[in-house]
C-alpha cells in the first residue's frame, strides 16, 4: 500500500524524514508560538544541517543498530526561545492526537555519540 513503510524492500529513505530544533523554555510571552505541533519555526537564512542517519534511542549503540535506517535528518542549528506557555499548548495538543502520544510527553534518554566510522559521510548545510 502506498505511504507504508516497507523493511522487504526497505524504503525508509523514501518514507521518513527528522527536523529538529532546540528550545530554550522561558517565562516570557513574547516568544509564545501557538503552532509548535504542526513543524519547526521558520525563519530567513535557516542555518540547517541535513544528514542521514538511523532512528534514536537507548537501545542503539555502535553494536547494535536500528534496522530503520537511513533517515534524513534536518537539524536547525539555531536555538528558539519560546514561551511556557507554548509548551503547556504543545503538550495539550499532543494528548488530544488520535495516535496516542502520551509516551512523548516526557524527557527520553539519548543514544551513545555515533562512532566515526559508522556516521555518514554527507553533512550538507541547507539555507
Amino acid at each position: 500500500k502506498s505511504g507504508i513503510i516497507s523493511l522487504d524492500p526497505l524504503n525508509t529513505f523514501q518514507k521518513i524524514g527528522v527536523q529538529a530544533q532546540v528550545y530554550t523554555i522561558v517565562n516570557d510571552e513574547t516568544y509564545y508560538n501557538d503552532n509548535l505541533l504542526n513543524g519547526w519555526i521558520e525563519y530567513p537564512d535557516m542555518d540547517v544541517a541535513k544528514y542521514t542517519g538511523s532512528t534514536t534511542g537507548t537501545t542503539r549503540s555502535n553494536e547494535i543498530c536500528s534496522r530503520f535506517t537511513p533517515i534524513t535528518w534536518q537539524v536547525d542549528r539555531k536555538c528558539h526561545m519560546v514561551s511556557a506557555s507554548s509548551m503547556d499548548k504543545l503538550c495539550e495538543e499532543m494528548k488530544a492526537q488520535k495516535a496516542d502520544m502520551s509516551d512523548d510527553l516526557h524527557a527520553h534518554g539519548a543514544r551513545e555519540l555515533v562512532a566515526d566510522q559508522f556516521a555518514a559521510d554527507n553533512h550538507q548545510r541547507l539555507h
